[in-house]
């Protein structure tokens, strides 16, 4: 399991300039043409991993990818996302114990958050816990079936414990998600003819 495997990702903010630009407050106050609002809809998670299947080469899934980590990285909740937040600085401190009780109360506070526990995987993983983090994503799968890393993660430790049919078999799941994913592919040509046998 790598770094990229469990993004811990700071929010987005949106700032409104037009209190500053010296227009009356009318002018900044009045609301924008339906016509104008409908222009640029955002993107649905759901389009996105359409997207993520149809792109055509590694660089174009990529930023997809990112996009999706993102929306999967926001818990709902400012507090989870704080707490996300320092569980990340105190892992990158080493500091694993506190890590594992700040991911405890995300989790807590936004039980159906599906990268809070992807996260706290990555945790457990760390402190050698692998029973506890295949635990976290297989819960985290049920919460969002397509988190992608989540599968990947999963494979890595399946792989870890020597178990290369289930290993396999969450690479496939991640692979039909993200085809582009370079690593993935690489896994899979690996490990097929040691779990399937080779072709005469």
């Amino acid at each position: 399991m790598d770094a990229r495997c469990t993004p811990l990702l700071t929010a987005l903010c949106l700032g409104l300039a037009l209190a500053s630009t010296g227009q009356p407050a009318a002018a900044a106050d009045k609301p924008r043409p339906e016509k104008e609002r409908k222009a640029h809809p955002p993107i649905s998670l759901e389009d996105l991993y359409t997207r993520l299947k149809q792109a055509g080469d590694e660089t174009e899934a990529k930023a997809i990818a990112t996009l999706i980590e993102r929306r999967l990285g926001r818990s709902g909740s400012a507090t989870a996302d704080v707490l996300s937040d320092r569980a990340r600085q105190a892992m990158g401190g080493n500091d694993l114990p506190l890590a594992v009780e700040l991911m405890d109360r995300a989790v807590a506070l936004e039980p159906n958050w599906s990268e809070g526990w992807s996260r706290r995987a990555t945790l457990f993983w760390r402190l050698s816990d692998s029973a506890t983090a295949i635990a976290d994503l297989q819960r985290a799968l049920v919460l969002e079936p397509r988190h992608f890393e989540a599968w990947a993660a999963l494979g890595k430790l399946y792989l870890a414990q020597d178990d290369k049919r289930r290993a396999l078999e969450a690479f496939r799941r991640a692979e039909a998600l993200y085809p582009q994913w370079d690593v993935l592919k690489k896994a899979i040509e690996r490990l097929t003819p040691e779990v399937e046998g080779r072709d005469l």
